[in-house]
């Protein structure tokens, strides 16, 4: 599955450039330090598309929210370790409560949520990696999975060799879902790519909060995953972490727009004749 995403998305990205006309965007971003980057970024990515595969394929969705719901959280502690940013100490307060609530899951489970970690770890390097690349969306993605295609060429010729691959051996409406992998991987990567140039960060930060909230209602209320009394304390426990954090990044938002409308108004009366 996850061979045919890099694969199909791939196909998709190539026909959305030639529609747009974009190839020279893409030549552009090709130098070495950004396929680098790019690299790296692919590499996190393919992590993360093989573990949740993994998470859903053996009834574990809940546990694969949680990496989501975490994310946000992980994102800022890469922040601090790698970019050396400091936190406020609401965010502070945000993480070490979501430190809690992963030990309280640890406890629940019987051992730690690597799923979850997995999840929000190599998502949050791919954030990271893609803002330091800063290369748009489809061409960034474009890069990313060219740089994936040979592996996982190499894998589905094995597979069909041997008779053990899906695609076609498996039926057309099974080769037709592997295909529809391609637009539903890249369809919401671009769209998120367009939404942060258009939306403020604080109102897409908490949109991102509706995947994880799907994923779980699925995983409790369509797949009937177990949820005791203890995983649901450990989820309220994240929920709780996410509120301070979201309200804090809401707060900051609001304070850095009247700090520059302040500014503008100031340089706007400067300006003016006597």
């Amino acid at each position: 599955m996850v061979a045919h995403r890099i694969i199909w998305t791939l196909v998709f990205l190539i026909i959305v450039i030639t529609i747009a006309k974009t190839w020279r965007s893409v030549k552009r971003a090709l130098n070495a330090k950004t396929i680098l980057i790019l690299l790296a970024a692919a590499v996190f990515i393919s992590i993360n598309w093989l573990f949740y595969v993994y998470a859903v394929a053996t009834d574990q969705v809940v546990q694969a929210s949680l990496g989501y719901f975490i994310n946000p959280l992980i994102s800022v502690a890469l922040a601090v370790i790698l970019l050396r940013e400091r936190l406020r100490i609401t965010q502070w307060v945000a993480v070490a409560i979501a430190v809690v609530a992963v030990a309280v899951l640890t406890v629940s489970y019987g051992s730690v949520p690597w799923i979850s970690l997995v999840l929000g770890f190599s998502f949050g390097m791919y954030g990271l990696l893609k803002k330091v690349a800063n290369v748009g969306s489809t061409e960034s993605l474009a890069i990313e999975t060219a740089a994936l295609a040979p592996f996982a060429f190499a894998l589905m010729g094995l597979w069909e060799w041997n008779g053990q691959a899906a695609f076609v051996l498996d039926g057309w409406q099974i080769s037709i879902l592997l295909v529809l992998l391609g637009p539903v991987t890249a369809l919401p990567l671009l769209a998120f790519g367009g939404a942060a140039t258009r939306i403020p960060l604080s109102t897409l930060g908490l949109l991102q909060y509706i995947t994880p909230i799907l994923q779980f209602a699925l995983g409790v209320f369509v797949f009937n995953e177990a949820m005791p009394a203890s995983r649901w304390i450990g989820f309220f426990i994240v929920w709780t972490a996410l509120v301070v954090f979201s309200i804090d990044a809401y707060r900051h938002s609001r304070q850095r727009s009247r700090d520059r409308g302040n500014k503008l108004i100031d340089e706007l009366e400067v300006s003016e004749p006597t």
